[in-house]
């Protein structure tokens, strides 16, 4: 097996390894598996072939110095884990043209140099300037658990500040495109989701038409002190819905059923969801619209 030099998280320029190792060993490194090309000219280490880190460091030695990743695959280097797999994005001028190839997708555009970071060596566009794109393109369920992600990295005291920011760019968005659903799906982000399935059912009561709940709404006891936090709370109406994963389904049940009777007990009328209402909502969203009539609301 063939030593490798150093790469970008294991990729190579195949006439830069010629020269360092020779054409017939990194022919026989090819034959053999241990690289594997990924483009013309561009190589990759065949053991991290399917990472994300080395494909996006693939793309940007194949699009050249010019290039950025964007989009989903800026945020994933940012730490956003709500990213779907999916294609690497990758951001050019318009002076700078890339042919289209699977598993990659080329976005041209006008940048700044200074909107352009160093993240895991490699050209990562600002968080606030992909997470524009995200929320103005992608899919809003996506989208949002993404925003909630960045918000919830970001320090509290700057959080307006990053909302102002992502905002004005949405405003001066070159494509006036998605600006609207943009600007929708940042007013329903602030960080407080636990997980992207939270998220996703904050898009689906946004397009249910529901008045927004508030995420981890706490509740205290007669001395103040926090003994529960809801997923969803309508405070004014003493209405929740606690969203049930798969290991608060299969392992926390009798503890959830003691709490909801607690909590009904204190006037609070609970609703459990689970993945199957946010492919298939309308149970849940009946149980909400009952309750909500229950309590003297039209939903």
């Amino acid at each position: 097996m063939v030593s490798l030099p150093d790469g970008s998280h294991g990729t190579y320029s195949r006439s830069e390894l010629e020269r360092l190792l020779g054409h017939d060993v990194v022919r026989r490194a090819i034959e053999d598996g241990a690289l594997k090309p990924f483009a013309r000219g561009v190589l990759v280490d065949s053991r991290r072939s399917v990472t994300l880190y080395t494909r996006a460091a693939a793309t940007v030695l194949l699009a050249g110095p010019v290039a950025a990743l964007t989009g989903f695959t800026a945020l994933a280097m940012w730490g956003c884990s709500a990213v779907p797999d999916g294609p690497v994005h990758v951001l050019l001028p318009y002076s700078r043209k890339m042919s289209a190839r699977p598993g990659v997708v080329v976005h041209s555009g006008v940048f700044e140099e200074q909107d352009v970071h160093d993240v895991a060596d490699l050209p990562t566009m600002a968080l606030d300037f992909a997470l524009t794109e995200v929320l103005c393109r992608e899919n809003r369920r996506d989208a949002l658990a993404c925003a909630d992600q960045a918000f919830a990295m970001t320090p509290e005291p700057e959080r307006a500040e990053f909302r102002a920011a992502v905002a004005e760019r949405i405003r001066t968005r070159r494509d006036p495109r998605g600006r609207r659903r943009g600007r929708r799906l940042l007013e329903l982000a602030t960080g407080l989701p636990e997980s992207p399935a939270e998220s996703w059912t904050l898009v689906l009561f946004d397009d249910a038409g529901l008045p927004m709940p508030t995420p981890q709404y706490p509740i205290y006891d007669l001395s103040g002190r926090e003994i529960y936090r809801l997923d969803f709370a309508w405070p004014e109406l003493r209405v929740a819905v606690e969203y049930d994963g798969y290991e608060a389904h299969e392992h926390k049940a009798a503890r959830d059923q003691v709490r909801d009777r607690d909590l009904r007990r204190r006037g609070w009328l609970v609703i459990r969801a689970t993945s199957a209402d946010l492919a298939e909502p309308t149970r849940l969203l009946g149980e909400i619209g009952s309750a909500f009539r229950a309590r003297g609301l039209a939903a």
